[in-house]
């Protein structure tokens, strides 16, 4: 039998927050639903400082909640609900999208990164973003130290899906201190602008964007930056391939006919741009019937197995298409974070790249 929200709030009960008062009667608890033996609800701080000293008590809640008869999974966010009182809610100095400034000769590495890694596709709504994600939490379960740079400029959702919404320092105006998540170091353009704000850019202010976000982020030291570029064939992606040393690239599609003819244009850009091709991911594999087990294969299946064997890269594994999946990355903690059959597909993902040498 499951447990119900009194359980859970009950569980709340016992976990103290640094004020002294618990978590269940601060009434900070957000969107809890239960899903069969998966717990997932909102932690909303009244402002970011709040929010970042509720890390720990994310965690104790998590095992507190874990610790209930027929709990499996708990996905906990942490948002917070406004600025705190008098801080400045302007961007930082730094201004991000000018043109982009001239680089030396021949593609560059960034400070501090062992191997970048493009995760690409030739059409939207394949579940790139999504795997980029879920990929690089998963990597960083196994103990990698890993980079997420979403340079989807256009249409960011990284900041969404990480569950981070607090905007970057740059204290002098020129270096930018990313934020952290799941164990993930995170920057992206979407953190810069308000959500709902067009970015409205020509060309070269995409590529200037992205040079600023590859050299001026203070990455640390990393084993594998993950760069999730944005669908197509254009600006971006051509910027990073040929102005960064870019270790290679991952094409992600769905396996049905349509997806795969647009994977194709992606790989072809990767082949003109000299960068090495690592493999392809089936994404939205099948589905598994949540109440009956039944599988179906909803896009078709091994169309993207076939078409590695083609054109003889790596096939490097199949990821399912579930609700729980959609729903981890809409409430900001990647499925990957927690223990289900959707977090274990990217564990064996992300093995095989870490045992690959590519991550």
């Amino acid at each position: 039998m499951s447990a119900t929200r009194e359980d859970v709030f009950s569980a709340l009960a016992k976990v103290a927050l640094p004020s002294g008062r618990s978590l269940a009667e601060s009434d900070l608890v957000r969107a809890l639903s239960i899903e069969e033996d998966t717990v997932r609800f909102v932690i909303e701080a009244p402002d970011p400082e709040a929010a970042r000293t509720l890390a720990p008590v994310r965690d104790v809640a998590e095992a507190a909640v874990k610790a209930l008869p027929g709990i499996t999974t708990v996905q906990i966010a942490i948002t917070a609900h406004k600025q705190a009182h008098g801080s400045s809610a302007k961007p930082p100095s730094l201004k991000i999208g000018g043109h982009p400034k001239p680089a030396p000769s021949g593609p560059q590495k960034v400070a501090g990164v062992d191997r970048i890694l493009a995760i690409g596709s030739g059409k939207g709504g394949v579940g790139k973003s999504t795997v980029s994600s879920n990929l690089a939490v998963a990597l960083a379960r196994q103990g990698r130290r890993v980079g997420l740079l979403d340079a989807d400029i256009y249409g960011p959702s990284q900041p969404r899906m990480m569950g981070v919404n607090k905007r970057p320092a740059s204290p002098d105006g020129k270096i930018i201190e990313p934020l952290h998540a799941h164990g993930v170091t995170l920057m992206s353009i979407g953190l810069m602008l308000a959500e709902e704000k067009a970015v409205v850019w020509r060309g070269p202010m995409l590529m200037g964007a992205l040079q600023q976000m590859l050299s001026q982020t203070r990455w640390g030291e990393l084993d594998v930056l993950i760069v999730d570029l944005p669908p197509g064939t254009g600006d971006v992606a051509m910027t990073l391939c040929q102005r960064s040393a870019v270790t290679g690239a991952v094409v992600v599609s769905t396996p049905q006919d349509v997806a795969l003819l647009d994977a194709r244009k992606a790989l072809d850009m990767f082949n003109t741009l000299k960068t090495p091709v690592l493999g392809l991911i089936e994404n939205m594999s099948s589905f598994c019937c949540p109440e009956c087990g039944h599988e179906a294969h909803i896009f078709g299946h091994g169309g993207v197995r076939a078409e590695a064997e083609r054109i003889g890269v790596p096939f490097l594994g199949e990821l399912p298409i579930s609700l729980e999946t959609r729903l981890a990355g809409d409430g900001g903690a990647p499925i990957a974070t927690g223990d289900s059959p959707e977090a274990d597909a990217y564990a064996r993902l992300a093995h095989r790249f870490i045992a690959g040498g590519m991550a």
